[in-house]
């Protein structure tokens, strides 16, 4: 019944697209209202279907709203870049034709990890060598990688390119999921004082520190303000969920507001960002450019938009937005869809962050309660963070807003911890190893 809604919806918006599309060219047209691409959303919707049943064929009995949620946010990714120019970007042809071709591998990735996995055991013992695999993708991208708008993104491989921190993110989810499992009674119930602070013994506080240290290095290193910005929120909100210790995330809070001000003096591209966000009309031309289109497209959005292919794709020719398909997708859809709009697309990412922390509460260990809890914040915190940019909140980052943003990186990532999600949803899964039951699973179900 979910997905039923889900393609009306589409279906809906796609007819509202090719009527806007219709009347620009004939100056107000009749008939029929057509569809826009009516042949890339059928396959887009057909592929969501295979995909649930895929599951209820395999007998897997998962949760049944993160699927419809994930597939409204897709499918309005692929209405989006039906709208934007084409040649704005596409490897595979044009820029929807090829966001079609990763949002279907993105599908077959959730489908796979759902049906598959049925015991945790490949990232539970092996936390440590996701951990090694994660450094080498952090010295692969800055020995490697291609300057994108002053940040070291991207790793080249012919003619498509790879945004190892979208990846990073899974696997250091995975890594804190097992080691403050692990550790959780030591760092909970053992400490020493320093002043007025406990805290936990020196040897649990090594990978505290070496996470805090990781977060600035890719500031320092690939000056990813995002991603940055997202691993050491992740850290800090798991690190609470497992041991309710709330001087934890504010002594981390403290240590990187003052990385984060040190960075700010040493690096230009950090600085510039920060100017950008506390006043882009300094330079309203050139560095805040595009905070400021954004601010505008939003304005001309108002309270339930312009429709679907009624806003300002181009101006003179010329996008206003011109990373309007990778970092302001958000700002194009607040255009054209409103408040209303934004607010129900924040919505979803609400199901997808409420969905994740229900499977944690009901976890059978906690391993699983903090991997779950984790691969849902992950989805959120990276929304908010690019929704705040957007919105000039915080200084804009590069990264993308999930499975709405251009980019294949981000959607097979975000695919593979939708993929793990139901995957720890099902009922029949695999029962973990008997460990002592903690507090985890009950402090997930209260912020749950």
């Amino acid at each position: 019944m979910l997905l039923a809604i889900v393609a009306v919806a589409l279906v809906v918006g796609s007819a509202s697209l090719g009527a806007t599309r219709r009347l620009d060219a004939s100056g107000g047209g009749s008939g029929a209202l057509p569809l826009a691409d009516s042949t890339q959303l059928a396959i887009y919707l057909g592929a969501v279907l295979a995909a649930h049943l895929a599951q209820v064929l395999a007998g897997r009995r998962t949760d049944q709203i993160l699927l419809p949620a994930v597939a409204l946010l897709g499918g309005l990714s692929l209405l989006l870049m039906e709208r934007l120019p084409q040649s704005l970007a596409g490897q595979l042809g044009g820029l929807s034709e090829t966001q079609l071709v990763w949002l279907l591998l993105a599908l077959g990735i959730v489908t796979a990890l759902a049906i598959a996995v049925r015991s945790d055991a490949w990232l539970r013992l092996y936390k440590y060598t996701w951990a090694a695999a994660g450094i080498v993708l952090l010295l692969l991208t800055a020995i490697l990688g291609r300057d994108v708008n002053g940040a070291r993104l991207t790793i080249g491989l012919g003619p498509f390119s790879l945004q190892p921190s979208e990846l990073l993110k899974v696997i250091l989810v995975v890594f804190l999921a097992g080691y403050l499992s692990e550790f959780r009674p030591l760092l909970v119930e053992q400490s020493w004082r320093v002043g007025p602070l406990r805290l936990p013994p020196v040897p649990y506080l090594a990978p505290m520190v070496a996470m805090w240290a990781i977060a600035l290095g890719i500031v320092v290193i690939e000056r990813d303000l995002g991603a940055a910005l997202l691993f050491f929120a992740v850290f800090l909100l798991l690190l609470y969920m497992a041991t309710a210790r709330a001087i934890y995330v504010v002594a981390g809070v403290v240590a990187f507001v003052a990385g984060a001000a040190l960075m700010y003096r040493l690096f230009g591209v950090v600085q510039t960002r920060v100017d950008v966000w506390v006043n882009p009309w300094v330079d309203p031309q050139g560095a805040g450019y595009q905070q400021i289109q954004a601010l505008y497209a939003f304005a001309r959005g108002g309270l339930l938009g312009t429709g679907l292919g009624a806003g300002l794709p181009t101006v003179g020719g010329r996008l206003p937005i011109p990373a309007i398909h990778t970092d302001f997708p958000l700002a194009a859809l607040g255009e054209e869809l409103g408040l209303v709009g934004v607010m129900a697309i924040l919505g979803l990412y609400l199901v997808v962050i409420e969905r994740g922390l229900r499977i944690a509460a009901s976890a059978a260990d906690d391993f699983r309660a903090l991997l779950a809890a984790g691969l849902s914040l992950v989805v959120g915190v990276q929304a908010f963070i690019i929704a705040a940019g957007n919105l000039k909140l915080i200084p804009l980052t590069g990264i993308t807003l999930p499975f709405v943003s251009y980019g294949g990186s981000s959607l097979v990532a975000n695919g593979v911890v939708v993929g793990l999600l139901l995957a720890l949803s099902d009922r029949g899964a695999e029962p973990p190893p008997p460990t002592r039951p903690g507090r985890v699973r009950r402090l997930v179900g209260r912020v749950a």
